[in-house]
């Protein structure tokens, strides 16, 4: 083994490789005779297309042929861009919003004609010849408005199904055509702090009568409502503290496997599916356990679960057909794929991989879950990365640099998958530990809600303390570690380099810095969002001022590198830019590294790829790192 400094090894694994890795697998869908899903394409800007995979000949045609770019923006995030019933394919194009409709083998036609309006969370109600989706109409000068809406499959003209709550999601149709479920939420809260279920009746004109809650309320959560083929209506909440299945029948809900494991995921984007019904009575479902997912095959009638032995820790989309059911895998190791699962012995096997690990299984580090005590004796889990080469190590007695990264969301998770993104630095002999600080999914309602007017606060310690564990424990080099993070990553980013003095480094991705400036300039979705992590605006506008990093810039030390995208309507640049106009003005060493084509995350190949070199440059020049490499240098100001 070759002995090099760490930090400085060369990696088989360049920006490049990494920031053209990004074709990821969602919003699978499946009948049974095809797969379908939309893969995203950064060597193509990002555009995201419809596959689908022939089940009897393993034939793969791309349904949606560029410029046609497969993607919703309701909520912003969007997902739920499609839907399929027979030879028709519905979908949402995001240059012009409108839906266009595919039939049989004919080019797509546009369908809907209303550009103010965006769709997501398409399903089909056939006997009617219509479409029913979620719309989000903006227009110009009125509140955005979300609703339910009927859809012509000829002529596109739209009908309004249902109205009056701020935000709606997961339309589905019963099996008979003759019921319609769906959740909905109004603010401040977010569906994942309490959203209900409802059910009404078709009548023959198409309308909807008889709606009856089912479940939910504002302090539960509900998840991804299904209906089985018997006309059995499950559903995911957390009424028990975890997000468990749950089904009605007759007018009563019954919990089909309490457990202590969460079943549901937070719902950033329509679409989202952690189990499917097999039969009336089996359910292949996902859940997350010690903040990596597993698969089970749920007997609801026996109320047991039969694990199924997976070697991923990444399980998403749970689609089935026939006997079999489908989801998205991923492990630490191995990319985006396709797995089947036979029902019937419980056993899998790959349908379609995105692609290979483009590097020897050597260069690749493995997630080792840490969990460690954090403020106010409380505990927080992460997963560490050590550094990893197959032909390099590092000097002896020594310890490497350190990257944290505080995940987006707030209330989200981090992956296991495998991440290029991560492996780039720790095949340079780098250390990465990324937090599942208190407040995200994954561990609970309890860990969920602990984040409850404590955000820049709970995550912030999370993130300090969890470095300061791991250079007490030799794991990191406790004067070379730096935190890096992405949109509310972002802000605990800057919050933990305002307010503590741990980290000699730190990278922003369209991070927030001032919390007063986003309450009042942010999109419908997550315009109340911050009313339960920090408090009400304007009531409580001096706990906002009080965490707000832009405020408090004479406490700032630590050199930052700030990435921004200058079409972002979720953190609008100035959010950035006040920041480094600030840390100009004192003299700290800052860089700001924009990209006049990109939105809220980054999706551009080549934009992917800058931000990996100027993030490596930026610590190569404030920690005196020789790189083995050439990079394209970036301005810092105020460094010698």
């Amino acid at each position: 083994m070759t002995v090099l400094d760490f930090g400085s090894w060369p990696s088989p694994i360049s920006a490049a490789l990494a920031g053209a890795s990004g074709g990821s697998i969602s919003q699978l869908r499946c009948d049974s005779a095809a797969l379908y899903w939309v893969e995203a394409r950064p060597q193509e800007g990002g555009r995201q297309t419809l596959l689908k995979l022939d089940l009897r000949s393993g034939h793969i045609e791309e349904l949606t042929l560029a410029p046609f770019n497969v993607r919703s923006r309701v909520h912003e995030y969007g997902g739920g861009a499609y839907a399929v019933q027979g030879d028709q394919v519905i979908f949402s194009n995001d240059a012009d919003r409108h839906l266009y409709l595919r039939a049989g083998s004919a080019p797509p036609a546009v369908l809907t004609h209303a550009p103010q309006r965006r769709y997501a969370d398409i399903c089909r109600d056939a006997s009617r010849q219509r479409w029913l989706s979620i719309v989000e109409e903006h227009a110009g000068g009125e509140p955005v408005r979300n609703f339910i809406a009927a859809i012509d499959a000829v002529i596109g003209a739209q009908r309004t199904m249902h109205a009056g709550h701020d935000f709606y999601a997961a339309p589905c149709l019963s099996a008979d055509g003759k019921r319609l479920a769906w959740l909905a939420w109004d603010q401040p809260n977010m569906p994942w702090d309490g959203c209900e279920l409802f059910v009404a009746s078709l009548h023959a004109d198409g309308t909807l009568g008889g709606e009856q809650r089912v479940a939910g309320g504002a302090g539960e959560s509900i998840f991804q409502p299904s209906w089985a083929p018997d006309g059995t209506l499950y559903f995911i909440s957390d009424r028990s503290g975890f997000w468990n299945l749950y089904r009605w029948r007759n007018d009563q809900v019954a919990a089909v496997y309490p457990a202590k494991h969460d079943f549901g995921r937070a719902q950033w984007v329509f679409g989202l599916t952690t189990y499917a019904c097999l039969s009336a009575d089996l359910l292949a479902c996902t859940y997350v356990q010690d903040g990596q997912w597993r698969c089970g095959l749920l007997d609801a009638r026996a109320g047991t679960l039969r694990e199924v032995a997976l070697p991923f820790s990444e399980l998403s989309y749970v689609c089935a057909g026939a006997q079999y059911a489908y989801c998205v895998a991923a492990g630490s190791r191995s990319p985006d794929c396709i797995i089947r699962i036979d029902a019937q012995n419980a056993r899998f096997e790959i349908v379609h991989q995105s692609g290979t690990a483009p590097v020897t299984q050597g260069c690749l580090s493995r997630p080792q879950a840490v969990t460690f005590p954090t403020a106010g004796g409380a505990q927080a889990h992460g997963f560490y990365y050590p550094p990893t080469h197959e032909s390099v190590t590092g000097p002896a007695g020594a310890a490497p640099p350190l990257l944290v990264i505080g995940h987006g969301g707030p209330t989200a998770a981090t992956s296991t998958g495998l991440n290029l993104g991560i492996q780039y630095w720790t095949s340079r002999g780098f250390a990465v530990f990324d937090v599942n600080y208190r407040g995200s999914t994954g561990y609970g309602r309890a860990y969920r809600d602990a984040l409850d007017g404590q955000w820049g606060v709970a995550d912030v310690e999370d993130c300090v303390f969890g470095a300061r564990y791991l250079a007490a424990n030799g794991r990191a080099d406790s004067k070379r570690m730096a935190i890096r993070g992405r949109s509310a990553g972002g802000f605990t980013v800057l919050a933990a380099l305002t307010f503590f003095d741990v980290f000699s480094a730190g990278a922003s991705y369209y991070g927030v810095s001032d919390l007063e400036a986003l309450a009042q300039d942010t999109h419908k979705f997550e315009a109340r969002y911050l009313d339960r992590l920090v408090g009400p605006f304007p009531a409580a506008q001096t706990l906002y001022r009080e965490r707000s990093p832009i405020h408090h810039c004479e406490r700032l030390r630590t050199p930052v590198i700030f990435f921004q995208g200058l079409e972002d309507k979720v953190v609008p640049p100035n959010q950035a830019e006040r920041m480094v106009d600030a840390l100009r003005a004192k003299g700290v060493p800052v860089a700001y590294v924009t990209f006049a084509n990109e939105q809220h995350g980054f999706r551009r190949a080549e934009n992917v790829t800058r931000t990996l070199e100027a993030e490596l440059y930026f610590y190569a020049r404030i920690w005196g790192l020789q790189l083995c490499e050439q990079i394209e240098p970036v301005n810092i100001d105020n460094l010698a």
